[in-house]
């Protein structure tokens, strides 16, 4: 690690601490508080890119893969009301979905680092929520991975309703998952503000 990692660092922690906590808090009917904190990590690692490049931005993606396993493993020994506040599915999920997403969002950036200043972040964030959102909710939820985790009930999970009650009939999480991504794709477009206010005044001749 150097010196210059420790800002991105710990923002990194603290949405990630903040998003595990917050996850447990509904947010509406489709949403959890979770929803709206997870997507500034995306804003982090793009703006490690942008000032400190690709290396330094992967750095700050595995302390933030660290301390979201640490933090998963913890909730998967403190009992709830229904159980284990975190199940072993949504940690597998969680820390599979962040790591992936996470790197491709890395990679994706540096490849379009040249092109105008919003391409960039737009594109590696655009691309890297949806997988995010795919992988952790099929992980975490869909029926074809129970033998994940056997002792799991994710029935409720498989309820079939209308997509976001307006929509054709599929499962639940299907619901809840087209709802996490469109908050992510609209905070990926708001965070282009700071993004742009924080390069221009750390970075303003980076590419």
């Amino acid at each position: 690690m150097q010196r210059s990692d420790l800002p991105g660092i710990l923002a990194m922690a603290a949405i990630v601490l903040a998003s595990n906590i917050l996850v447990q808090f509904l947010f509406g009917q489709w949403l959890t508080w979770g929803a709206f904190t997870y997507p500034f990590a995306f804003l982090v690692t793009d703006l490690m890119n942008r000032i400190h490049g690709p290396s330094a931005a992967r750095r700050v993606v595995l302390a933030g893969f660290v301390v979201g396993v640490l933090a998963s493993i913890v909730g998967t020994q403190i009992e709830g009301a229904n159980g284990p506040l975190v199940t072993w599915r949504i940690a597998i999920g969680s820390g599979v979905a962040f790591l992936v997403a996470q790197m491709l969002d890395v990679a994706l950036f540096d490849r379009l680092r040249a092109g105008s200043w919003w391409r960039a972040p737009l594109v590696s964030s655009f691309i890297g929520s949806l997988v995010d959102t795919a992988l952790f909710f099929s992980i975490a939820f869909s029926a074809a991975l129970a033998f994940l985790e056997p002792g799991n009930d994710t029935g409720w999970a498989h309820q079939a309703l209308p997509l976001l009650g307006l929509g054709p009939v599929v499962p639940l999480w299907a619901s809840l998952a087209t709802a996490d991504w469109l908050v992510k794709l609209s905070l990926a477009i708001v965070a282009l503000a700071p993004f742009r206010l924080i390069t221009d005044r750390i970075a303003p001749h980076r590419g």
